[in-house]
């Protein structure tokens, strides 16, 4: 008798941290969207435990109780960012056989959008930080550079064009930071579309003219 009570009171323990640990891991990932939602709308990360648990909606004690400190707040908002942009920009989610300009216009749309200014502000903060050293936004500032450069490889010939227009497309965004007028760019990679579409009509008239 002693035995069986004793084995249910086990089980009904486990059980139940079963249950703490499964609300505990949703509570996590609420407050992980919170403190993404609260970096986002700053546009940076270098916000204060103060304002960050204003901000989200609870205590400073309980935001240090749930994450354990500061640098696994940034972690686990970082890593969401990463999957969001991911999940946004991988090139499974653009058609393939589209010019490459309809692509580029496409991404500058997205880029350029009112609705994710906090998003490319946080994403340029996450970038000074790689240039100041930060290994871990160094991480995901080339995790996007790649995502990016992959997508773009299916709508132009070569790596060394990607880097062409990637490079002049992140001069236009911060361009478009300072003036917030998007139109300035757009008309800057527009021009690099008609040139490299221009190119690609001459070699194949030409390799068309040779094999003809």
């Amino acid at each position: 008798m002693y035995r069986v009570v004793h084995l249910g009171r086990m089980y009904h323990a486990v059980h139940r941290g079963d249950q703490v640990s499964k609300r505990a891991t949703t509570d996590l990932t609420d407050l992980t969207e919170g403190c993404l939602g609260a970096f986002v709308r700053s546009g940076t990360l270098d916000l204060s435990l103060d304002q960050l648990a204003s901000d989200v909606g609870i205590s400073k004690r309980m935001l240090v109780h749930y994450f354990g400190g500061r640098e696994a707040i940034e972690e686990r908002a970082m890593t969401l960012l990463e999957n969001r942009l991911r999940a946004q920009f991988a090139p499974e989610n653009f058609p393939s056989g589209i010019a490459a300009q309809t692509v580029i216009n496409a991404l500058w749309d997205r880029t350029t959008n009112p609705k994710s200014k906090g998003v490319l502000l946080l994403v340029m903060d996450l970038s000074r930080r790689a240039w100041n050293g930060s290994p871990r936004a160094t991480s995901f500032y080339q995790e996007q550079q790649q995502l990016w450069v992959e997508l773009l490889l299916r709508y132009l010939p070569d790596k060394n064009t990607v880097e062409d227009v990637l490079q002049s497309f992140q001069g236009a965004v911060l361009a478009y930071l300072i003036t917030g007028n998007p139109e300035p760019g757009r008309r800057v990679l527009n021009r690099i579309c008609a040139r490299l579409e221009t190119c690609r009509k001459f070699h194949k008239e030409t390799k068309q003219h040779r094999t003809g």
